[in-house]
């Protein structure tokens, strides 16, 4: 059986005030009460969260008329078809 990158905690006891605050940083951030619960864990463990970065590609778009000649061609409408 393959090991399991992540662990999984059961928590018990959290105070309704608690919850309650957990859960509006959660819906402020835009994020599941797990992931903000993650993230919270990490930063207290040292280890931050990890980003794929896309700073490799970003900015690399290389002009191709071919290319452009394809998409005007996908672009047409066939009118026959929209009657």
């Amino acid at each position: 059986m393959p090991a399991k990158s992540a662990v999984q905690y059961t928590i018990r006891g959290v105070p309704r005030e608690v919850d309650r605050e957990l859960r509006r940083r959660a819906r402020d951030q835009k994020v599941s009460l797990n992931q903000l619960l993650v993230d919270e864990l990490r930063s207290v463990a040292g280890t931050p969260r990890k980003y794929r970065s896309l700073e490799g590609i970003a900015g690399t778009w290389k002009e191709d008329p071919e290319f452009d000649r394809a998409l005007e061609e996908q672009r047409q409408i066939d009118t026959d078809l929209w009657k």
